[in-house]
């Protein structure tokens, strides 16, 4: 049984020390799962239950309003819930994305800081629905936006 958590831990644990670890280990999560390797973002911390990515501003994620296009955004935050979730699930449970929802606080401009951290409860037989928050905060660490994933978590 693949242990999608137990891969990107041992992955984790071997390049984060190492002089360009986490953008290295940003590059393999891009490569594992595509679409998340559009917005160019970088994993800063990781453990189980909490993660902190960033992302550049340029003009790649910019929208006709000179600031991060809104989808940037929720990209980043679905990166931070969805990492943060996945480290802290059991080996016996998964994890899916079913709902994501966003708040727009203002214009996102600059180097972004998503961050998520998560407590999962136990999971029983029955699959559960468990929301997870990333905050993106702007570099005076203002709010920018709020993404809520929602995971199913169920028994593999």
């Amino acid at each position: 049984m693949h242990n999608p958590s137990a891969t990107l831990r041992s992955a984790w644990a071997r390049l984060n020390s190492v002089p360009g670890g986490t953008w290295l280990f940003s590059q393999v999560v891009g490569w594992v799962v595509p679409y998340s390797r559009t917005v160019g973002a970088h994993v800063r911390e990781l453990r189980p239950g909490y993660c902190r990515a960033t992302l550049r501003d340029r003009r790649k994620v910019r929208n006709h309003f000179q600031s991060i296009h809104a989808v940037a955004l929720i990209n980043l935050g679905e990166l931070a819930s969805g990492l943060a979730t996945t480290l802290a699930l059991p080996p016996h449970v998964r994890g899916i994305p079913i709902r994501i929802t966003a708040q727009y606080l203002k214009k996102a401009r600059g180097r972004l800081t998503a961050e998520a951290q998560v407590f999962l409860p136990a999971v029983g037989e029955s699959p559960l629905d468990y929301q997870v928050e990333s905050t993106i905060s702007d570099p005076s660490g203002e709010p920018v936006c709020r993404v809520a994933v929602t995971w199913r978590l169920e028994r593999r």
